[in-house]
């Protein structure tokens, strides 16, 4: 399967990145891909204030992204901003766009928010509480965001239940040594579940904006279920298309075994404590 990083550099104003969307979309279905990712945050940069461009998932710019991705005839994943019942909002991926196993239209919430680094997301951003995967062309996608990339436990569970590919869409703080912890923990998350990685990150935006707040550092990247990097950007602006090969993860996977030894492992600790 051919899938496509869209590595762009998001601004305030949410039609204008909606424009952004369609660009990289076309060009990525005219290079054959069949799943487009772009980074978190692509409906509006961080540094500003995210309520007043906040919109529900039936909204225009959700809507937007939806008739893109019929358009191309592609599933289409890009971060956006819905508001939450508590006044905050939800830091979400809309999944869009037509695929062999039917249509798809589902959302993920952002589960690990980012209380990190001296920046206090869940200030404004109340947390997801459910994994989500989506089924594209036969294979299975796990959905995530950002900071959950440091949690191999979500990964785990992703692939527990049958993700072969994750996807991790950022808008990666700068600052010393962050690019290369990016770097690290896509291939971690790859040699945890021996399934491929797709990390699609903000562009690099220059020291002025990048001051304001998590705003990308560029690197976006796939990484094989073995950890190799398969494909990778730069800072800047930039669509990254690649294939994967769903029957070398399975491969992989069996080879490896790690899912299967940590589900041997769990079910005698159960065993053993009931006994």
């Amino acid at each position: 399967m051919r899938i496509s990083l869209a590595q762009i550099l998001s601004g305030t104003e949410p039609s204008a990145n909606l424009g952004l969307v369609e660009d990289y979309t076309r060009r990525a279905a005219d290079e054959g891909a069949r799943l487009v990712l772009f980074p978190e945050a692509t409906m509006c940069r961080f540094g500003v204030p995210l309520a007043p461009v906040a919109e529900p998932l039936d909204g225009p710019w959700a809507s937007g992204v939806r008739a893109i991705a019929e358009r191309a005839g592609v599933v289409v994943v890009a971060g956006m901003f819905v508001p939450a019942p508590d006044g905050r909002v939800t830091n979400t991926l809309i999944a869009a766009g037509p695929s062999s196993d039917g249509y798809i239209d589902t959302h993920y919430d952002k589960i690990y928010l980012y209380d990190a680094f001296g920046f206090k997301e869940s200030k404004n951003v109340a947390p997801g509480r459910e994994p989500v995967t989506i089924e594209v062309d036969g294979l299975t996608v796990g959905l995530t965001l950002c900071y959950d990339v440091r949690f191999p436990e979500l990964y785990v569970e992703l692939a527990r239940r049958g993700a072969q590919l994750c996807t991790v869409h950022a808008s990666w703080g700068s600052g010393d040594g962050k690019l290369a912890q990016w770097t690290l923990l896509a291939r971690a998350r790859a040699i945890d579940t021996t399934g491929y990685v797709a990390a699609v990150d903000q562009a690099y935006p220059g020291d002025d904006i990048a001051a304001a707040g998590p705003t990308g550092v560029g690197g976006s990247l796939v990484a094989s279920p073995t950890g190799e990097v398969l494909a990778s950007a730069g800072p800047d602006p930039q669509l990254l298309v690649t294939d994967i090969d769903p029957v070398a993860a399975e491969k992989a996977r069996q080879t490896i075994a790690v899912m299967s030894n940590r589900a041997e492992f769990l079910s005698t600790g159960k065993a053993e404590s009931r006994g």
